[in-house]
């Protein structure tokens, strides 16, 4: 499964100002209603309750929240690089600053873990990750996920 599968470049936020793990929640649902046509709250409201079963924060500022909803058709991805790092109650303690954003239908099953195991093996390439952190540009942060896949199928 390919990043590029998910994430359109438009599902990118390159610069995102937020103060909080709620803001970051409430601005990645924004975007998520923005792409997929559902309602925000709708998004809000299934992503917090996700998050109400642990931390979706993996580690190494990185947080991969997520959740399940029935009126959505494919598997979408949202993609935030913050522009200061926000407290997310990650494993490790430390603060987030790179967040994505993956939605599934109610019946994804298989295709909703591969998904996130995708993005959570994607996301532990220490140069990417260098690479996503030094850029506030959506249209490079999207080329950089796009070579990792790339270079991951060679």
């Amino acid at each position: 499964m390919a990043l590029a599968d998910l994430l359109q470049q438009d599902a990118i936020i390159p610069a995102l100002k937020v103060n909080s793990k709620k803001q970051l929640l409430t601005e990645l649902a924004a975007k998520a209603a923005k792409v997929t046509g559902l309602p925000e709250r709708e998004i809000f409201d299934v992503v917090v309750q996700r998050e109400r079963l642990g931390s979706t924060g993996v580690g190494n500022g990185i947080a991969i929240p997520h959740g399940k909803l029935q009126s959505i058709t494919s598997i979408v991805g949202v993609f935030a690089r913050l522009d200061q790092p926000v407290d997310f109650e990650a494993l490790d303690d430390q603060p987030v600053d790179l967040a994505f954003l993956l939605l599934a239908p109610e019946g994804a099953g298989a295709d909703h873990l591969k998904a996130l195991s995708r993005i959570a093996r994607v996301l532990r390439d220490h140069e990417l990750v260098t690479k996503l952190r030094a850029t506030d540009s959506a249209s490079a942060i999207y080329a950089f996920l796009n070579e990792e896949q790339a270079s991951n199928a060679a």
